[in-house]
């Protein structure tokens, strides 16, 4: 029994006494009660019951104009009719309006309890199905917050080497962190000849990071470098110490084992994100970024006095080395994030978990959530490996796009690559984890669309066009453990790629078929 409430309409006393007490109530339900249909519109109104018996022949209103009343406002609550005059036209008329069972007075317990079970089933059901797909969705929107991190800390890992000034460098770290973390505030404070300055801070509402040079004397901040460990404190913890703050994160900055200084963040607003240990993870992940870029920054400042050449090769250096990423692009040209797009020749990847269905039908909701992590992660983790630009994810599948913002003169050869580095990555991880799950892969090359779309206030990175449709139908065609590409692409391969053609494909929504090829292996460019 799940504690349903059950409304009862109905004018006669003993029958509604009757359904009370010897059905509803010994059975675990809640009973609500009704003499007629106006009052039991009302009723259904205020208190939205899981479940209505309906008499048919009642005063003021009978059942029929209670039923075109909940059709009529579309009123999703499972009804049960009662009548002692049946006809099979009024039957087809009751179903007809939305009733899910239709008993005959009189009527036994158990005929009743029956109905009831029976027209209840698919409420349970429904409910279920929401719950554990709004656990489901949860776990996506979780991953995505990881997938973000990510691109975050790649994009870090990778460009803080580029930037040699420290008034440059500081902000954007602090600029970083505050954004993994969702914090309002930001700080970096540096030992300089034994005293602690705050060298780059970021405001609560006051825009973007900044470079300062203020001495600090925090005593929490002094705390960590004492005790060469990160610190986290709730909001019941700094109410106790006098703070205005609702939530702080503080981690040391290593240097050969030497702790230079402190990467902080914070949360003033009542309604704020309150700091985990997962944020002090990620604010300790940063600061070993920090640490060796500043240790970067200072040698080459030192470099610069001495050689002016050697610095200017040194730079050019680490810009051949270290490819740019859509974080990067956007932090570096801020003016180029509006809405709008360009026409350029992409290539795209479509990946889907084959057998998750099946998967999330029989296996605890924990379960599933654990397999989404391990094999979008992974997916996520070859595509970033291969330099191309996560798109989405949506549901057990994701959408990456070469050759954009960043051009890449191989993008081709790249998404073909990483589609074949990520069968091989899926296989170990099938292996280690033992289940049947595999990926489904579509790549596609052409033109399309490319940029921010959306509105002013929520824009997302993508691509519009044929070759991306025609990607997510390749991938829906080939079966687990295959990499479908269209002709266009194993042209652009030439004789690096081995594949087994496949012929002529009907593409859902497309006027021409394409002509398909499983690929099978991939030579390098070199």
């Amino acid at each position: 029994m799940a504690n349903e409430t059950i409304l009862i309409v109905d004018d006669g006393r003993e029958n509604r006494d009757f359904l009370i007490e010897y059905v509803l109530q010994p059975n675990g339900y809640k009973a609500l009660e009704a003499r007629d249909g106006r009052e039991g519109i009302e009723m259904a109104l205020t208190h939205r019951p899981d479940l209505i018996l309906l008499d048919l022949q009642m005063p003021r209103l009978d059942g029929i104009g209670v039923l075109k009343f909940l059709a009529e406002r579309q009123m999703d609550i499972p009804v049960i009719l009662m009548t002692f005059h049946g006809s099979e036209e009024i039957a087809v008329e009751v179903y007809r309006l939305g009733v899910k069972d239709y008993v005959k007075k009189p009527y036994s317990v158990e005929e009743m309890l029956g109905a009831i079970e029976r027209s209840l089933t698919e409420v349970r059901l429904r409910r279920e199905k929401e719950a554990l797909t709004e656990r489901v969705l949860q776990a996506n929107r979780e991953l995505q917050r990881r997938v973000n991190e990510l691109n975050i800390l790649h994009s870090v890992g990778k460009s803080v080497t580029e930037l040699m000034q420290m008034d440059e460098l500081l902000p954007r770290i602090v600029e970083a962190a505050s954004q993994v973390t969702q914090a309002e505030e930001g700080y970096i404070f540096l030992l300089e000849d034994g005293r602690l300055i705050c060298r780059a801070q970021k405001r609560a509402n006051a825009g973007k990071a900044r470079a300062v040079h203020v001495e600090s004397d925090d005593p929490l901040v002094r705390q960590v470098i004492e005790h060469r460990t990160a610190l986290v404190l709730k909001p019941d913890q700094l109410k106790r110490s006098g703070s205005t703050l609702r939530s702080l994160a503080y981690a040391p900055m290593f240097i050969r084992n030497q702790v230079i200084g402190v990467l902080g963040v914070g949360n003033l607003s009542p309604d704020s994100h309150v700091f985990s240990q997962h944020d002090s993870a990620l604010l300790s992940t940063l600061t070993d970024y920090v640490a060796i870029a500043i240790e970067n920054a200072r040698n080459f400042e030192a470099l610069r006095r001495a050689k002016e050449r050697e610095q200017q090769q040194l730079r050019v250096t680490f810009e051949r080395l270290v490819p740019p990423s859509v974080v990067d692009h956007v932090l570096t040209h801020p003016e180029d994030l509006k809405l709008g797009g360009t026409r350029q020749e992409i290539s795209v990847l479509f990946a889907d978990i084959r057998g998750y269905t099946a998967y999330a039908e029989n296996a605890p909701p924990e379960k599933v959530v654990e397999m989404l992590n391990d094999y979008l992660s992974l997916a996520a983790e070859v595509i970033l490996s291969w330099d191309g630009t996560l798109d989405k994810f949506f549901g057990d599948g994701l959408m990456a796009i070469f050759n954009a913002p960043t051009p890449q003169a191989d993008h081709v050869h790249r998404a073909a690559d990483a589609a074949l580095a990520l069968l091989r990555a899926g296989e170990e991880l099938r292996a280690r984890r033992r289940d049947d799950l595999a990926y489904s892969i579509g790549v596609h090359v052409g033109e399309a669309v490319v940029g921010y779309i959306g509105t002013d206030r929520a824009m997302n990175y993508t691509a519009i066009g044929d070759v991306v449709n025609t990607a997510k139908r390749l991938q829906e065609l080939a079966t687990p453990g295959q990499v479908w590409v269209e002709e266009a692409v194993m042209k652009r391969l030439g004789d690096l790629a081995e594949a087994q053609p496949l012929g002529e494909v009907k593409i859902r929504g497309r006027r021409r078929p394409a002509f398909a090829y499983n690929l099978i292996g991939l030579r390098s460019l070199t």
